[in-house]
């Protein structure tokens, strides 16, 4: 299953490399300047969404600082979208998840959650081409969330306290997530549940957070560092379908080096998930990428 999974993302990589040279505007981040970045230099890729835009940012400056050319090419996509991405050679690094990254390449079928054992297996799934650094200490997990009212209502504490209530209640989730195992399929496979419908919204952003607040939606998928996480509940993932999702560096492997692997470790042996927290809330309240980057990198001596 993973030499088919990862059979599927090498065509898309082709098909994507495609895509990218034929469109050129729009605001596709790789539609242009594919070929611009100079030679040795790093071109740093994200998700779709500001914490993976930070990390990357924060990457960028950090290596930047010690020398080594860095750029972003930021807001790519989801993982189906940036992964091809990285395999040919559009970007050379992204900031990753590794429960998610590794369901992605295993279809959900490694079957370990604990932040070491999935680190190592996601290490063996990586495609070849592509390297791992040393994760963070830092999660950002996947949660299922419900309103303080919802749970209290339905007397909510874990995710499988729903399966008498799904079918009665609509589902919010970033437009991947029906075809997902950490998603709509994992929740019927692991839990039993069918919700009535599923609502196709953002990456646990203000479309998710406005339609659980005024009950368009009664569960979402949202984020453990998401600073609205605070006016909401995250269900206990007590059979534990969302495994270990630690940040980590991944990146083509003709990009590692001392200095580039010395750097990052640095980073990722500061970031902490309160860190995340604090910065995602710096970022709602309309700082910059770059300065909410510099001033995290500043304080922990990891830039000039």
């Amino acid at each position: 299953m993973i030499r088919t999974r990862l059979a599927a993302v090498a065509a898309l990589a082709s098909a994507s490399a495609l895509a990218f040279t034929a469109c050129s505007s729009g605001g596709d981040p790789l539609a242009a300047e594919v070929e611009s970045a100079p030679a040795g230099s790093i071109v740093i890729g994200s998700a779709d969404f500001p914490e993976s835009q930070l990390l990357a940012t924060i990457y960028a400056q950090a290596l930047t600082s010690a020398g080594v050319e860095a750029t972003t090419r930021l807001n790519i996509g989801s993982r189906e979208v940036y992964m091809p991405a990285l395999l040919d050679g559009s970007i050379d690094m992204l900031p990753e998840y590794t429960g998610a990254t590794l369901s992605y390449l295993t279809e959900g079928e490694a079957g370990v959650s604990s932040p070491e054992d999935v680190s190592a297996a996601l290490k063996e799934a990586l495609p070849d081409g592509i390297s791992m650094l040393t994760p963070s200490d830092a999660q950002d997990s996947d949660v299922l969330a419900v309103t303080k009212e919802t749970a209290e209502q339905y007397d909510l504490t874990t995710i499988e306290d729903l399966q008498p209530h799904a079918a009665e209640m609509v589902l919010g989730g970033p437009p991947e997530w029906p075809t997902r195992h950490e998603g709509v399929q994992g929740l019927e496979e692991v839990y039993g549940l069918t919700f009535k419908e599923f609502k196709s919204l953002d990456v646990g952003g203000p479309l998710t957070i406005a339609a659980l607040e005024n009950g368009q939606i009664q569960a979402a998928d949202m984020y453990s560092t998401s600073p609205a996480m605070s006016d909401f509940v995250a269900l206990e993932d007590n059979l534990n379908l969302f495994p270990a999702q630690n940040i980590v560096p991944i990146l083509a492997t003709d990009k590692v080096s001392d200095e580039v692997t010395e750097v990052l470790d640095e980073v990722s042996a500061a970031l902490t998930t309160q860190d995340l927290i604090d910065m995602n809330a710096k970022l709602d309240d309309q700082q910059s990428l770059d300065d909410v980057a510099a001033e995290w990198l500043a304080a922990h001596d990891l830039a000039d």
